[in-house]
């Protein structure tokens, strides 16, 4: 077993045939994956990703590729929040204080 990155952002990468690069993440056949990622994991791998090009330890080839994934993964997120925002209803209340239904969700 090998693990990459730095030490809070530790993965453990099997000695297996897969779509993982020597970077810990994903390679371009399963770049797909991005869409099927939970907000969750796809964070974690943001966060993992930034650890690695903060670090300095990756090269040029590398850290470019990992920009780029983190940028998908970014977008992902935001979408997944802004999706989740749009879910989101404030209860309304009438003049005892009393729940009268709900209204959308506005930010800010």
């Amino acid at each position: 077993m090998v693990f990459i990155g730095g030490v809070q952002g530790r993965v453990p990468i099997l000695a297996t045939p897969s779509p993982v690069s020597h970077s810990g993440l994903m390679d371009t056949p399963t770049e797909t994956a991005v869409a099927d990622l939970s907000f969750e994991d796809a964070l974690k791998e943001l966060e993992r990703i930034v650890g690695r090009l903060e670090s300095g330890d990756a090269t040029l080839d590398e850290s470019i590729r990992l920009y780029e994934r983190g940028d998908r993964l970014r977008a992902r997120c935001a979408e997944r929040l802004d999706a989740a925002q749009a879910r989101i209803e404030a209860i309304r209340l009438d003049a005892e204080g009393k729940p009268q239904g709900t209204r959308p969700f506005a930010a800010g």
